[in-house]
């Protein structure tokens, strides 16, 4: 499933070639970084966070079979990490009201002339309760389905679905104010 490249840069690496090692790290690391930032929401925890998960990757990397490309095996792996970081920390999820429903609506925003750009949907994730971000990060982003992310988190289906609904509403408050401001 990868190429006659990849298969002689990842020989390369298990050799222990440093140059082979630096070439691949400078081929994901900049993609690499941005998953950190968008889970873990902070500059230096994601400097931390790639430099710890590429560590892990030049140890494991006997294991990649190819069963996956290179990079999706990566992009796992610093997921992994990311998320562990998430759990000693120990996020706080906002509880499910009694009053919420579990069905979780695709509403659209009141305001029809909130114009969206990309600087300030991604400034305004950043804003985001840790709780909030992660899921909206690992949904949205990252493409994992609500029982996924449950079952990373260590939350009820329910919860991620609840938090996901939250954090698009917040999203939308965040947005919204800062249009007016």
């Amino acid at each position: 499933m990868y190429s006659e490249a990849e298969s002689s840069l990842i020989t390369s690496c298990l050799k222990g070639n440093r140059s082979a090692q630096h070439t691949m790290y400078k081929r994901y690391c900049d993609a690499m970084y941005n998953v950190c930032y968008r889970i873990l929401g902070s500059e230096v925890e994601a400097e931390d966070a790639l430099q710890e998960s590429f560590v892990d990757i030049f140890k494991r990397l006997d294991s990649f079979r190819g069963e996956s490309t290179l990079g999706a095996w990566i992009k796992r792996i610093v997921i992994n990490h990311c998320l562990n970081e998430l759990k000693r920390r120990k996020i706080i999820f906002e509880p499910i009201d009694d009053h919420f429903s579990e069905t979780v609506t695709d509403e659209r925003s009141e305001d029809p002339d909130v114009e969206y750009d990309v600087k300030r949907v991604k400034d305004a994730i950043m804003k985001l309760p840790d709780g909030y971000r992660q899921v909206l990060t690992l949904y949205l982003i990252e493409g994992y389905d609500h029982g996924e992310i449950a079952g990373i988190l260590g939350i009820q289906e329910s919860g991620s679905k609840s938090q996901y609904s939250r954090a698009k509403a917040k999203l939308r408050e965040i947005l919204t104010e800062s249009k007016r401001s």
